[in-house]
């Protein structure tokens, strides 16, 4: 069996939708890290004070296909098109260890469903 990371960065607004998106596609637990990008574009001051928008960083352990299956969700649902609405992409995990046994049945069982 064969994972990756799906990394999404995203805003902080729409952190609780990427979620929920990726757990409707079957993806179970996240790490979330939080951050500040920046941009092609100068940012943005408002009186005097400079504003830099908050992200969040979603990583997800998720089985090769079911990652891409996710990524196409969340680029669909959020738009991730469109400027400033975030990034989506995967990286192949070589090794692996440390994976709850309880995920790795899951994604057995869904990989069974397909054959």
């Amino acid at each position: 069996m064969k994972f990756s990371v799906l990394v999404a960065i995203v805003s902080e607004e729409l952190e609780d939708k990427a979620i929920d998106i990726a757990r409707k596609e079957g993806a179970g637990g996240v790490t979330i890290l939080h951050g500040t990008g920046i941009g092609l574009k100068e940012k943005k001051i408002f009186f005097g004070l400079t504003y830099e928008g908050r992200e969040s960083i979603l990583l997800f352990v998720l089985e090769k296909k079911l990652a891409l299956k996710v990524l196409k969700a969340l680029n669909r649902e959020l738009d991730l098109e469109k400027e400033e609405h975030g990034i989506a992409f995967t990286i192949p995990i070589e090794h692996l260890g440390g994976i709850n046994k309880e995920e790795l049945s899951k994604f057995q069982e869904e990989i069974e469903e397909e054959i």
